[in-house]
């Protein structure tokens, strides 16, 4: 099951949920995992910042805090993501806020996974496996049409 939710002050992204749905099932099966349950919050930069603090001991603000509950092959877990820093990395990268959200949204389903990005050439091979994933999802539209409704 993967669920969506959004915080009361901030505006849920219009997710092709099915579509999404389809390919994070998708880029689980390609690492050998099955999805159990992933439960998405959208939510605001003092809201993960806040939590950041409280469960990581961390005092900055991120884009995506992901909590894992995954039992051997079967992946599960919380992933936060704040949109307030996923639309500034969009600006800051020049690219559409709707790519950075689906990179975002991926790179916490790679974690699950086992991937990593905190190693020496960690981060290369995140960033590698996130655009394969996004290709992926780009197959799934029409040329030209975006990521969100």
């Amino acid at each position: 099951m993967i669920e969506f939710f959004a915080d009361e002050d901030v505006v849920r992204p219009a997710l092709r949920e099915r579509l999404v749905k389809t390919w994070i099932k998708e880029v689980a099966a390609s690492y050998k995992r099955k999805v159990d349950q992933l439960y998405y919050q959208f939510c605001s930069d003092e809201h993960i910042l806040r939590v950041n603090q409280e469960f990581l001991q961390h005092d900055y603000y991120t884009d995506i805090i992901t909590f894992d509950n995954s039992e051997g092959q079967r992946i599960a877990g919380d992933l936060l993501i704040s949109l307030d820093t996923v639309r500034s990395n969009a600006e800051e990268a020049s690219v559409p806020f709707d790519e950075e959200l689906h990179r975002v949204i991926i790179h916490g389903v790679l974690h699950l996974c086992g991937l990593n990005d905190k190693a020496p050439g960690e981060p290369e091979q995140m960033r590698a496996a996130e655009d394969k994933a996004l290709e992926l999802l780009r197959s799934h539209l029409k040329p030209g049409e975006p990521f969100l409704l």
